[in-house]
């Protein structure tokens, strides 16, 4: 009976962390959802950040964390923009990067983790970057404490969301602002269940046999819904699809 209880509490937290972030209406709303959505997956700590077009293009960018302040004006002044290779995942890709593989960074890179560590943020962290169509670049980090055998199994039990999730708060700044246009094309009715169940954690071959269609069938369908939404990934087209209310995740 436990273990079902806590399989049905672990399946909230997605809709839970969606429904905060689409709720929002303001800046500090979304401040507020990436602090619930932390404590709802027992992270450490969560970052946002909107980098624009140009990491140094200082007035585009916007970020949303539960960092401790003194960390926060610590990076800010000493421009760890610059060196952090956290922000760097933005041009790597769209596969979630573990702070791990930042060990043979620069001498200053190191120095910052430490420094980062010791007023709380890590050492544990993984880093979601996000590229959007029309050259917007945005990262969604989590951090922890625990032992390194705790941290792989939070990985293991959190990647999917959190890229979900890194990309909803990428929508949802972009609205905010005022960036993102709401006006796409519609979708098929197999582009849409295709989308639909992708957002629900069915892989491509799972939803051949769901939908009785081939998989080559299946990944047109996704190709072509992304094409309508103007999305480079899937993940990037669910939010999307999500925001617009056609599909429900």
């Amino acid at each position: 009976m436990t273990d079902t209880k806590t399989r049905s509490a672990s399946m909230q937290k997605l809709p839970l962390s969606i429904a905060r972030i689409k709720g929002a209406a303001s800046k500090g709303d979304l401040d507020h959802a990436v602090g619930a959505i932390r404590d709802l997956y027992g992270f450490a700590h969560m970052a946002f950040l909107s980098v624009g077009v140009s990491i140094g293009q200082r007035a585009h960018m916007a970020f949303c964390t539960t960092y401790p302040r003194e960390w926060v004006a610590r990076y800010i002044d000493r421009d760890y923009f610059m060196i952090d290779p956290a922000i760097a995942t933005r041009r790597t890709g769209f596969l979630p990067v573990d702070w791990s593989s930042f060990e043979t960074s620069s001498t200053e890179a190191r120095d910052m983790f430490i420094e980062a560590a010791a007023l709380g943020v890590g050492p544990n962290g993984v880093t979601m970057p996000v590229r959007g169509p029309l050259g917007e670049r945005s990262i969604f980090s989590a951090t922890s404490s625990a032992s390194p055998s705790d941290w792989r199994a939070l990985r293991k039990s959190t990647d999917h969301d959190l890229m979900l999730l890194s990309h909803y708060m990428h929508e949802k700044f972009l609205i905010i602002t005022g960036f993102r246009s709401s006006r796409y094309r519609p979708l098929s009715r197999r582009e849409h269940e295709c989308l639909q169940l992708v957002g629900r954690g069915f892989v491509p071959k799972r939803i051949a046999r769901q939908l009785d269609l081939s998989e080559s069938a299946v990944r047109l369908y996704l190709g072509s819904a992304r094409k309508k939404l103007e999305s480079r990934t899937a993940y990037q087209a669910i939010a999307r699809a999500s925001f617009l209310e056609l599909i429900e995740v």
